[in-house]
């Protein structure tokens, strides 16, 4: 049943895509900000409450009405709540007008517009930076968005329905990263900033939640990449790398592709202001810490290049599924 909820919602998606400003989007939004705005109260176990509330109710409910549907209409009408589930949490084109735009004007050779591009999409100053590091920068952000999206929601999705739970994994994944994502920048918010200790709840959270779906994207990337260099970029230099559980990915990518990765981060625009906030839009976390890993220097080529690495993994993923699929129903 995962296989074909899978490859429904993938479908959909590319025919449909789904709006960044849509009802699913704004209402994980406004419930993000009741929890915090009402829980949120500047002890350390207030964080843990509010973290708790933020993700566990949304998971609950996807998990209560797969098992409702279940039992009173079947498993057929359960894979359409499946279906929808996935349709709103997991797909390519949440993040990728981003990605094709800047591709297309580095293309074309204008510079300055992919700067624009970049700078828009994560809210960061790119006015000085170099044709190199826009790609590389593109390329850093893109994997990312593509794991948190795709890759991670799969492993989620595909555990939760192993285990009975329907939906929830996929749920219980995207709101464990969106809470932590909301909540890092409305600490620096002008009105009703975050406290520390829903940062902090979200952030460890998020560590533990991401550990094994991260290290899944980077071995799916070794398998179709190049194997060796993959992992042993993963072990030496996944360092580099803010969050261990991006610099595994990140790493892995950099020898999947031999492209250099990591390096100077890109300095926040501006403040970002509560109002300005979108569910689905919001910049990602700053990834490099310093160093690098060794490569070739990045062009434009390789972004084509991340695009058939990421597709071939989400391929990957469907076919382990399949076998698993068809070995259930042979067995």
């Amino acid at each position: 049943m995962s296989f074909f909820a899978i490859l429904c919602a993938l479908l959909i998606e590319q025919v449909r895509p789904l709006a960044s400003d849509n009802p699913a989007a704004r209402a994980a939004l406004a419930w993000t900000r009741w929890t915090s705005r009402n829980f949120d109260a500047g002890k350390p176990h207030h964080g843990w409450v509010a973290w708790s509330l933020a993700v566990g109710v949304p998971s609950l409910l996807a998990l209560g009405l797969h098992w409702l549907l279940m039992l009173t209409l079947g498993a057929p009408f359960a894979l359409v709540w499946g279906v929808g589930v996935l349709y709103v949490t997991l797909g390519f084109r949440q993040f990728s007008h981003h990605f094709t735009e800047i591709r297309d004007a580095l293309d074309v050779g204008d510079e300055a517009l992919a700067r624009s591009l970049l700078a828009r999409w994560q809210r960061v100053d790119a006015a000085e930076l170099p044709r190199s590091e826009i790609v590389r920068h593109v390329i850093e952000y893109s994997v990312i968005a593509a794991h948190r999206h795709v890759l991670g929601v799969l492993a989620w999705f595909s555990l939760g329905a192993l285990l009975g739970l329907g939906p929830a994994g996929a749920v219980f994944y995207r709101m464990s990263e969106f809470v932590g994502r909301y909540w890092a920048y409305k600490h620096n918010a002008m009105s009703q900033p975050a406290s520390v200790w829903v940062q902090q709840a979200a952030d460890r959270a998020w560590t533990v939640i991401d550990w094994l779906p991260a290290r899944i994207t980077a071995l799916g990337f070794a398998v179709v990449g190049s194997f060796e260099e993959a992992i042993d970029c993963w072990r030496n230099d996944a360092r580099h790398f803010s969050g261990v559980n991006d610099g595994v990915i990140l790493a892995a990518t950099s020898g999947a592709l031999n492209v250099r990765l990591g390096g100077e981060q890109l300095r926040p625009s501006r403040p970002l202001a509560d109002a300005l906030v979108d569910a689905a839009d919001q910049p990602g976390p700053a990834i490099s810490a310093g160093g690098g890993t060794a490569g070739r220097e990045p062009e434009p080529a390789h972004l084509r290049s991340v695009v058939g690495l990421v597709w071939r993994s989400v391929v990957l993923w469907m076919l382990l599924l399949a076998l698993l699929t068809l070995a259930r129903l042979l067995g």
